[in-house]
C-alpha cells in the first residue's frame, strides 16, 4: 500500500467523493464541442459576399417602363384603351383635338393662298426675265441705257426672292399639317398600358405632356443592384452574382451558395463610374449563360425587387467572422493580369485587408 493510500484511510468521507458521470460526459461533449468549433472555424470555407439590393430593369432603354406623351398641344377627344389593354406596336391610344377646331381648314386655306401667290410671283418673273434677255440684246446694240438692264435684273432678284420666301411659309404649314395628322397617339411596340394620367377632353394638355405609362413586353430582363462604396472597389465586370427576386420562394446561404434554393445566377456587365444620389453605387446583372434562366414574366415582372450577393473571394468562416467582428473590409485579392495568367508567368502576390 502506498502512502496516499494509508493516508486516505483516515478520510473515509473523501474517498467515498467520486466525479458524477454526467460530468464527466458533460466535460468530454464540451471538449469534442471546442474542438469541432476551432476545427470549423479554421477549415470550413465561406464565400465572401458584397450584398445589395434593387430592381428588374432591361438593358435596352426601349424594353423598360415608358411614358406616352402628347405630340402636339390641345384635348384628348377620345381614349382607344384603357388600363391594363393589351396594344400591339402602331395600335392607337389616343386621340387628340386642336382647340381650334378649323384649324386644319384654316391652314388648308393659307396654303392654297400661299401657292397662289407662288403662281402669280413665278409668271412675273418668267415676264421679268424674258425683259432681261431683251434689254440684254439692246444694250449690246446701243439702242438703251445699261441704266435700264440693271432695273431689269434688280427686279428678278426681288422676284426670286418673292418666291423663296413663299417656298419657306409652305415648308411652316404642312409642319404643322404634319403635326396635327400626328394627333392620333400610337403605341411605340407590343406591351400594356400601364396607367391612364391623362383625364377626359375637358383636360387641357401641352406638347410633351404625359398621357399614359407603357409596359413593353418579351423583354430582356437585367437588374440593377445598389452596392455600398466600401464593397464596390473589389467589384469588377464578370464576377458571379446570385439573385433573389421577390415573389420566388427561396433560401439563401450567402456563404455557401451550393446549399441555397430558389436562387439565380448573373455576371456583372456595367458598374457606374459615379454614385447615385442615394449615396450607392449601381451595377448591371445579366444572366449567365451558363447557369439556368432567370423567371419570366408574369412570375418576375418589371420593376420587381431583387436581393443580390456578389460572390467574392473564398476565406475560412473563422476568418469571415473575425472580419464581421471588427468591421474590415472583404478579403482583397489582387487580379491576375492576361499576360501573367499565360503558363511559365509569374503570379503577383496576394493582399489581404
Amino acid at each position: 500500500m502506498s502512502l496516499l493510500e494509508e493516508d486516505l484511510q483516515h478520510f473515509p468521507t473523501y474517498r467515498s467523493i467520486r466525479t458524477p458521470r454526467v460530468a464527466r460526459s458533460l466535460a468530454l461533449l464540451m471538449l469534442v464541442a471546442m474542438s469541432g468549433s476551432i476545427a470549423f472555424l479554421l477549415f470550413v470555407p465561406w464565400v465572401q459576399t458584397a450584398q445589395g439590393q434593387g430592381r428588374v430593369t432591361a438593358l435596352d432603354p426601349r424594353d423598360r417602363i415608358q411614358t406616352i406623351s402628347a405630340l402636339v398641344p390641345g384635348r384628348v377627344a377620345e381614349w382607344y384603351v384603357a388600363e391594363g389593354s393589351a396594344v400591339k406596336q402602331g395600335d392607337p391610344i389616343a386621340r387628340l383635338i386642336d382647340n381650334d377646331p378649323r384649324l386644319l381648314e384654316s391652314l388648308g386655306a393659307e396654303r392654297d393662298q400661299v401657292l397662289a401667290e407662288i403662281s402669280a410671283v413665278r409668271s412675273a418673273l418668267r415676264v421679268s426675265e424674258i425683259d432681261v434677255a431683251r434689254l440684254t440684246t439692246l444694250v449690246n446694240e446701243g439702242l438703251v441705257a445699261r441704266q435700264e438692264l440693271e432695273l431689269a435684273l434688280i427686279k428678278v432678284s426681288d422676284f426670286r426672292s418673292k418666291v423663296a420666301q413663299s417656298r419657306s411659309k409652305i415648308n411652316g404649314i404642312n409642319i404643322r399639317l404634319s403635326r396635327q395628322s400626328a394627333q392620333i397617339v400610337s403605341a411605340p411596340r407590343d406591351g400594356r398600358v400601364q396607367q391612364i394620367i391623362a383625364g377626359d377632353s375637358a383636360t387641357m394638355v401641352k406638347e410633351g405632356d404625359t398621357l399614359a405609362t407603357f409596359a413593353p413586353t418579351r423583354t430582356e430582363h437585367t437588374v440593377e443592384l445598389y452596392l455600398d462604396g466600401v464593397d464596390i472597389p473589389l467589384v469588377h465586370p464578370g464576377r458571379r452574382v446570385r439573385l433573389e427576386f421577390e415573389g420566388w420562394p427561396a433560401v439563401q446561404f450567402s456563404g455557401w451558395p451550393s446549399v441555397s434554393r430558389g436562387i439565380f445566377d448573373g455576371e456583372v456587365i456595367i458598374i457606374d463610374a459615379a454614385a447615385s444620389p442615394n449615396g450607392l453605387y449601381r451595377i448591371l446583372v445579366v444572366p449567365s449563360v451558363d447557369r439556368p434562366n432567370w423567371p419570366k414574366e408574369p412570375a418576375v415582372r418589371l420593376g420587381a425587387k431583387v436581393r443580390g450577393w456578389v460572390m467574392m473571394d473564398t476565406v475560412s468562416v473563422g476568418y469571415e467572422l473575425w472580419r464581421k467582428l471588427n468591421d474590415f473590409p472583404l478579403q482583397f485579392q489582387r487580379p491576375i493580369d492576361r499576360d501573367q495568367s499565360q503558363p511559365g508567368a509569374i503570379a503577383p502576390s496576394n493582399d489581404a485587408g
